[in-house]
C-alpha cells in the first residue's frame, strides 16, 4: 500500500519546483535579450558569436542540474519512507508474549516460586532490547542470539510440558551486524503453532549461521495438525517477508516446508 504522505511530499515538491523554474526562467528571458540588444548595438560579431553559443549551453546545464536535484530530493523522500515503514513493521511484533510471560510472573509470584526474580530479569532484557535496540538498523549477532535465548528460555518456563530445543550456531564474527528481530516471528510461530497444539514430545530445531556474505536461519518444529490449524501464517510472516524485502531486494530466498507433522523455515540472505 504507498505511503500517502510520501506521494503528497514528492507531488509537492514538483509544483514548488515547477513555480520556482517558470521563475527562474521568464528572469533569464528578460536578462538573456537585455544582454543580447546591448552586445548587438556594441557591432561585435565575434562577441556576439560566443554569446549566442554560451546562451545554448548553459540552459542546457541548467536544466540537467535543477533536474538532478529535484530526483535527489525525491530519492531523499522515498528513502525516509521506506525507514518509516521498516519501523512499523518491527513495531508490530506481536506483544501478547510480554501479556502472557507478565501473567505467568504473577503466577510464579503468588507461589513464592525462586523463579520470580530470574523472569523478571530476563523479561527486563527483553524489553530492553525490543524497545531500544529493536529501532536500531542493526544490531551485533551477539545480540540477536541473546535475546532469542530468552525468549526460549521464558517460554520454555511457561509450559507446562518439557520441549526439546536444540540452538545450533556458526557465527564467523558475534560482533558482525545484522537487523535486529529478524527471526522471532518464526520462533514465535514455532511455540505458538507447535508447542501449544501437542502434549507430549513437542521439539524446536534452530540454526543461525553468519559470515561476511551471508547468514542463513532455519527453523524446524512438530505439531499436531488437529489443533493447529493456521500452520504458521498470519501477519507476523508477512510482515518478515516485507521487511526482507525491503532489507534485502533480490538478495534472499524465504522458504517453507510443511509435511504431516513437521514444519521447516529457512531464511537465505546474500551481503555481498
Amino acid at each position: 500500500m504507498p505511503d500517502n504522505s510520501f506521494v503528497f511530499r514528492k507531488n509537492e515538491i514538483h509544483y514548488i519546483g515547477f513555480m520556482k523554474s517558470t521563475f527562474k526562467f521568464f528572469a533569464l528571458v528578460f536578462l538573456y535579450f537585455t544582454c543580447l540588444i546591448f552586445i548587438y548595438k556594441m557591432d561585435n560579431n565575434e562577441l556576439l558569436l560566443v554569446f549566442l553559443s554560451l546562451s545554448l549551453m548553459i540552459p542546457i546545464l541548467y536544466l540537467i542540474h535543477d533536474r538532478y536535484t529535484q530526483k535527489a530530493l525525491i530519492l531523499s523522500l522515498q528513502e525516509e519512507s521506506l525507514k518509516s515503514e521498516l519501523n512499523l513493521l518491527k513495531s508490530q511484533i506481536n506483544p501478547h508474549f510480554f501479556f502472557n510471560t507478565l501473567n505467568n510472573l504473577y503466577g510464579l509470584a503468588v507461589e513464592k516460586s525462586d523463579k520470580t526474580e530470574h523472569v523478571i530479569y530476563k523479561l527486563s532484557e527483553m524489553m530492553r532490547f525490543t524497545i531500544y535496540d529493536g529501532r536500531k538498523e542493526s544490531v551485533t549477532v551477539n545480540d540477536e542470539i541473546n535475546y532469542l535465548k530468552n525468549f526460549i528460555e521464558l517460554h520454555t518456563i511457561r509450559y507446562k510440558q518439557h520441549v526439546q530445543i536444540s540452538f545450533e550456531t556458526n557465527i564467523e564474527s558475534m560482533e558482525q551486524r545484522i537487523p535486529p528481530l529478524l527471526f522471532i516471528n518464526l520462533l514465535e510461530n514455532a511455540f505458538k503453532h507447535g508447542v501449544e497444539s501437542l502434549t507430549e514430545n513437542a521439539y524446536i530445531k534452530l540454526n543461525l549461521s553468519t559470515s561476511k556474505t551471508s547468514i542463513l536461519f532455519e527453523i524446524e518444529n512438530n505439531y499436531e495438525p488437529k489443533t493447529s490449524t493456521k500452520k504458521h501464517s498470519g501477519i507476523g510472516i508477512e510482515n518478515l517477508k516485507r521487511r526482507l524485502e525491503l532489507l534485502f531486494p533480490k538478495k534472499h530466498t524465504f522458504t517453507k516446508d510443511t509435511s504431516e507433522h513437521c514444519f521447516k523455515t529457512k531464511i537465505e540472505i546474500s551481503l555481498v
